[in-house]
Order: C-alpha cells, then structure tokens, then sequence
C-alpha cells in the first residue's frame, strides 16, 4: 500500500513540476523581444462593465507586421476602455486608436535594453527553479512520512531527484533559448 502511496506522490510531483514549468513559460512570453507578440498583452486587464477582465476575452489580437500589434475589440464600445488599461500597463508602448482598434507600434530595442530583458529572464528561472526545489523537498517529506522500508525510501528519494534535475535542466534550456530570442537583433 506504502509504495502505492509513494508512486502516486512521484507522479504528483511530476505533474507540480511540469506547471511551474509552464508558468514559467507563459511569464516568458510576457517579456518583449524584438518582435511583436500577443503574449505580451496577456497580462492587461480592462474594466469591461465593471469587471476585470483578460483583454483576450475581449478582443482579438494580432500582429500584421513585425513591429506591430492590433487589438479589434469584439465590441467597439470597449476601444476607450482598452485604450486606457494599455495606457495605465506597464508595457510603456503609446496606443494608437483608429476608431476600430488599437495600434501597438513596439520599438526596436536597445542593446541596453536587451541585456536588461535577458536578466529579467534569468531571474524568472531562478524563481522557476526555486519552485521545482520547494516541489522536491515537500515531496521528500510527503515520501518520509509514509514509513517506507529504507530501501524503498532510498529509491524514491533517487527518483524524486532524477525529476528535479530533468526540470532544472528543461528550465535552463528555455531560459536558454529565450536569452538567445532577445539577444537577436
């Protein structure tokens, strides 16, 4: 029953690791390179009738150049509302209404800028691989708890760990590629 238990655990713990791994993938995506990108804006929210709401729910977003996003609100009573919510982000890019949709005309970036944007990155990782850590030593408890024999218990702790450092490695990969992305002009 014990190790039952524990390959429930082992599996559990996978499935933790692997969402912080995307959650670290989605918060990459908010970061800019040179290139337009949707994801960008995943993270703006507008008062839509009195509620918060994702700006995608809203409208659709695309990039018709690669330099350029375009937000057309699924309902054009929204454009004052978009307009304001990308205004008051943080993305620091000016929007520019047409009477039908937003223009987002993101600038190339600097050299400075980018070498800023690849250390936002390798913080995000570092975070990233705190939590598949804070995953493996929870799991270790859980696993120490279950008064498995000490061999059993010696072998899941090995697999525990095998799944942290198959993580950590697939963590550093992204970050890896994405430092590549923003260093590419």
């Amino acid at each position: 029953m014990n190790n039952e238990q524990a390959d429930m655990l082992l599996m559990e713990i996978e499935e933790k690791m692997e969402k912080s791994v995307h959650a670290l993938e989605r918060d990459y995506g908010s970061i800019r390179t040179g290139r337009a990108n949707p994801n960008l804006l995943e993270r703006i929210f507008v008062n839509y009738y009195g509620v918060e709401t994702p700006l995608k729910q809203i409208a659709s977003i695309s990039s018709p150049e690669a330099q350029q996003l375009y937000i057309k609100p699924f309902d054009k009573s929204a454009l004052k509302d978009i307009e304001h919510a990308i205004n008051t982000s943080t993305l620091g890019l000016p929007p520019r209404n047409d009477g039908t949709g937003i223009r987002l005309v993101l600038p190339p970036l600097t050299e400075e800028r980018r070498k800023q944007l690849v250390k936002d990155v390798e913080r995000l990782s570092e975070g990233g691989k705190i939590a598949v850590r804070n995953i493996r030593r929870d799991g270790n408890e859980q696993l120490k708890r279950l008064e498995l024999t000490e061999d059993d218990e010696k072998g899941y702790l090995e697999d525990i760990q095998a799944l942290t450092d198959k993580y950590v490695k697939i963590v550093d990969e992204h970050t890896k590629s994405k430092s590549e992305e923003l260093l590419t002009i």
